[in-house]
């Protein structure tokens, strides 16, 4: 049987999505490939679209909770220079850890638009196609794109948006650690699992928004003098792939994708990974991070996440209450138009 497998990331605009289904079928031209038009941030979009899977199909195997923004990423030059003479340089060149602020606003669901976007807009689409992810007849995965920046200090229980703060997306990244470890203790027996994991160092449009492109080519060097250090590696599950092969969709894969684009150092070693294992053999308390090797190897190593799971319970429940108070207000509205 066929596995569907959802992928969030690019369908807001319609172009775009058009353009990762052509490329995901060039690299694999027998998968049956589909999009959904969804702004993970507004809260109707995501209503009509989980609406849509539920019209057009029974199951989902696999979603990776990919979509996610960092708006006006502002790089703290001071934090950036003392850095450099701290014995965490390595560290912060690879995180970002302390160095970037950015400048969140308000959607019209009246929701800070980074949480909205990375956390609660998936958060419930997931509620919405739980019919079709708890079946019962085998188990289905969640995977959350997490981040390296997920830092605790940035994230705060009484304010789970990050309305007071200026690092929204640290904050939003260990919200989702958080959710991943709550659905787990909340769906697991219904067949469903949750993994975080973190595609590494890239260089997007995001990160050359931040620095530009001939400063990164001089920070690679570092950050690559770093991952030749990552001792600790999890080999894929059939030791006759490469790391190469490893991330090929395969070909009897449907993907029903928003964006998502498999190809060598991408970063979506982690990603490919663990579609490839058994979901109830995975840490959920654990981070899968993508890696390279100096050597130009890929690998994926797992991080503990530095949570609780009475945090995680509660931030859990914050959420369904704001489920029920958002949607509760968008009936009201519906009700008066």
């Amino acid at each position: 049987m066929r596995k569907v497998v959802l992928v969030t990331g690019a369908s807001r605009n319609p172009d775009r999505a058009e353009a990762a289904r052509a490329a995901l079928l060039a690299a694999c031209p027998s998968a049956q490939i589909t999009s959904v038009q969804v702004d993970v941030s507004d809260l109707r979009s995501v209503l009509r679209a989980a609406a849509e899977l539920r019209r057009r199909f029974q199951r989902l195997d696999c979603v990776y909770l990919n979509a996610g923004i960092m708006p006006q990423p502002q790089l703290d030059v001071s934090a950036l220079l003392l850095g450099f003479f701290s014995r965490k340089v390595i560290h912060m060149l690879c995180t970002a850890e302390g160095l970037l602020t950015q400048h969140d606003k308000v959607t019209a669901d009246g929701l800070q638009e980074v949480f909205a976007t990375n956390v609660f807009g998936h958060f419930l689409l997931v509620r919405e196609l739980e019919p079709l992810l708890c079946r019962g007849d085998g188990p289905a995965r969640l995977v959350w794109t997490s981040s390296r920046n997920a830092r605790k200090a940035n994230f705060s229980l009484q304010d789970f948006q990050h309305r007071g703060g200026q690092e929204p997306y640290s904050s939003s990244k260990y919200a989702m650690d958080l959710l991943s470890v709550a659905l787990n203790r909340k769906l697991n027996q219904r067949g469903l699992y949750s993994s975080v994991a973190c595609p590494g160092t890239m260089l997007t449009n995001m990160t050359y928004g931040i620095l530009p492109a001939f400063v990164w080519t001089l920070l690679m060097p570092i950050i690559w003098l770093r991952r030749v250090g990552n001792a600790f590696t999890l080999p894929v599950s059939d030791p006759r792939q490469t790391p190469q092969t490893a991330l090929s969709p395969p070909p009897q894969l449907r993907f029903l994708v928003d964006s998502f684009t498999l190809t060598p150092h991408n970063g979506a070693e982690a990603l490919v990974w663990l579609f490839r294992q058994k979901p109830e053999s995975l840490d959920p308390l654990s981070k899968y991070l993508s890696a390279t090797s100096g050597f130009g190897s890929t690998y994926v190593t797992a991080q503990q996440m530095d949570l609780d799971e009475d945090t995680a319970e509660r931030f859990y429940h914050s959420l369904l209450e704001l489920e029920t108070h958002v949607k509760a207000t968008l009936q009201g509205a519906d009700a008066q138009s």
